[in-house]
């Protein structure tokens, strides 16, 4: 009885989990299936349609990374973003929400460029980070700032990965 009353307390107090991690999804691929070429660098190479749910009360800005591990140099990446507001509900091509800055990729220039492996097919990981602040950098930073200015700011993360694999080669 005495255990019972214990456990029915500690719960009261503390729950047994954190509140639900947002989601990442897209309507022109599911997740872990290929990428359309239209979105690649054999394609128009703008960024596919993300749906965002479920970013936490707490979140003051997102910040989205689309990166590729498989690259023959390591971790290459295609696309930053961030002061994203966290109520927005879709990131469309070409269109970003008001207040929103773009970072410098691995390609050397700003904005998005898409998967485009030099052979084989790669995993690309569209990571959308919730923050507890808004971050005070101007547009044409690079992963590795974002990086460091995030640190300990990130209330969750959600994750979309697609693949893709040149086609005629």
């Amino acid at each position: 009885m005495r255990l019972l009353l214990i456990v029915s307390l500690l719960l009261a107090v503390a729950p047994l989990s954190k509140a639900t991690p947002g989601a990442l999804s897209s309507p022109d691929f599911a997740a872990g299936s290929l990428i359309p070429s239209r979105f690649t660098c054999q394609g128009e190479n703008l960024p596919p349609t993300l749906v965002i749910t479920g970013v936490p009360a707490a979140a003051q800005s997102l910040v989205l990374i689309l990166d590729e591990p498989d690259a023959p140099s390591g971790t290459f990446t295609h696309w930053l973003v961030w002061n994203i507001p966290p109520g927005t509900k879709k990131l469309l091509a070409g269109a970003l929400p008001s207040g929103a800055l773009e970072g410098v990729n691995d390609f050397g220039t700003r904005g998005y460029s898409g998967p485009c492996p030099p052979s084989g097919t790669h995993r690309y990981f569209f990571r959308l980070n919730a923050l507890d602040t808004i971050l005070r950098m101007a547009a044409g930073a690079s992963r590795q700032e974002i990086n460091a200015v995030i640190r300990g700011h990130v209330l969750s993360t959600s994750t979309l990965m697609g693949r893709y694999a040149k086609s005629g080669f």
